[in-house]
């Protein structure tokens, strides 16, 4: 299992948007063949500062994934919203 965690610092005045984005995309990810989990968390302190963490069934189905038409849509609608470079990481459970 691929443990995937995405950090994104928003522009205060958009989170709201970007909220309202995910929760209309959440239900087409968490369907997508190989996606496991789905959670978005917000920072305690910066609550501009929301985070994506999702498992999948590989890095396969997470590349997959992210060559999909789902993918390109929603990040594109994402981008402009960033007020810092996103930070992502993958790691595999190790148990």
């Amino acid at each position: 299992m691929l443990l995937r965690t995405v950090r994104m610092t928003f522009d205060p005045a958009v989170v709201d948007d970007f909220l309202d984005l995910f929760s209309r995309v959440r239900p087409k990810i968490a369907g997508v063949p190989g996606c496991q989990h789905l959670e978005l968390w917000r920072d305690a302190r910066f609550p501009n500062v929301l985070t994506t963490f999702s498992r999948w069934d590989d890095d396969a189905a997470l590349q997959a994934y992210r060559q999909s038409d789902l993918f390109r849509k929603t990040w594109a609608l994402t981008v402009p919203f960033f007020a810092a470079a996103p930070v992502a990481h993958s790691q595999y459970a190790v148990d």
